[in-house]
């Protein structure tokens, strides 16, 4: 078993992708390691041959179908979506799949400068010989441009405006210009970009206009059916257990279900029956949040509580996702104990370990 944390997506799931490159007789784009249809069998599941395919995304096939649609043309993908909505999961796959590299990537934040986006120079080379080449260092959207591959460009509008539109000529004009050198870099066929963005969290920026009529924005949206979110939830929680050497008990499905209930209810602002208004918490107690929680209940179960999963091992993760303003959400929280959970016994026990830590 490898030491490594956590591989790319094309390195963990090599064994899929090679099988769907050899049952591949469909057209491919230029560039392209599989083809569009083969590419989504690999996003959505299904069979290669005699291999079976694992669902990576669990949701609509529409959209996609229009993401891939949209990285054969010219023009670059912008998944958009609340925090939480797997944008940067399927960004990696989709990466994965078309270019068999998933690792071109800038995280993008409040300090990122157009270096970071276009090139940078080593001094060294740079103080010796002058302006050259050699003396470049070639950023992931360089160097996909160069090989003909994707870049991917994580949460686009944490990024100031300014270095954002360092993208337009890239977008467009398909060309990096290097003016120290009189030169530019011309993208390869195959070439493309996929963003992720949200407009949830705090300090983010605005695209500019010009800057969005380069994208094809694709939402992904939080699931609306609660057996899609469980098993999302239950598919994520039994791959990272194992990654993590974590014994997943027996009533993990259960707890999923009861925690899922809980983060759904508060999200939408009111009980499943539809009787009863709730206060909504300032996070956005996403599907991605549920995971977390599950995995951190999972760990205390192992290590602190016998092997087994109970309200007591997920109730502190359950209250880190809810109360992230200690006043407001608090408040939430407390009256959802009181108006809900108290009066349902088969919730009993998180009414109890929640109440405690409150």
């Amino acid at each position: 078993m490898s030491d490594t944390l956590r591989q790319p997506a094309e390195i963990t799931y090599a064994d899929e992708i090679e099988a769907l490159k050899a049952a591949d007789n469909q057209p491919k784009p230029e560039g392209w390691e599989l083809s569009p249809q083969a590419v989504i069998t690999y996003l959505m599941g299904g069979k290669a041959g005699g291999t079976e395919i694992s669902a990576k995304y669990v949701g609509n096939r529409r959209l996609i179908e229009t993401a891939v649609a949209t990285l054969a043309t010219d023009r670059a993908l912008l998944l958009l979506g609340v925090p939480g909505t797997a944008k940067s999961w399927v960004s990696e796959h989709l990466a994965a799949a078309i270019s068999g590299n998933s690792t071109r990537v800038i995280q993008c934040t409040a300090g990122t400068d157009e270096n970071q986006v276009r090139y940078s120079w080593n001094y060294a080379q740079l103080l010796a010989h002058g302006p050259s080449r050699e003396a470049l260092v070639p950023t992931p959207l360089f160097r996909a441009m160069e090989d003909g591959k994707l870049c991917r460009l994580e949460e686009l509008t944490r990024m100031g405006s300014d270095v954002q539109d360092t993208l337009i000529t890239v977008l467009s004009e398909k060309m990096l210009p290097i003016p120290e050198l009189n030169d530019a870099v011309f993208a390869t066929r195959g070439f493309n970009v996929i963003a992720t963005a949200n407009d949830r969290d705090k300090g983010v920026n605005e695209l500019s206009a010009a800057l969005k009529r380069r994208f094809n924005v694709v939402v992904l949206p939080l699931p609306d059916d609660m057996d899609e979110e469980i098993a999302i939830v239950s598919k994520r929680v039994g791959e990272m257990a194992r990654s993590l050497d974590l014994p997943a008990p027996k009533n993990v499905a259960e707890e999923v279900t009861r925690l899922l209930a809980i983060f759904r209810e508060l999200r939408s602002g009111e009980t499943v029956d539809g009787k009863t208004t709730l206060k909504k918490p300032s996070g956005n107690l996403s599907t991605a949040e549920a995971i977390a929680v599950t995995i951190g209940g999972l760990s205390h179960a192992a290590f602190f509580n016998n092997g087994k999963l109970t309200a007591d091992s997920l109730a502190p993760n359950v209250l880190g996702a809810i109360v992230k303003d200690p006043v407001q959400d608090k408040i939430v929280l407390e009256e959802y104990l009181e108006t809900v959970l108290k009066k349902r016994r088969d919730y009993a026990d998180y009414y109890h370990s929640l109440t405690e830590l409150v």
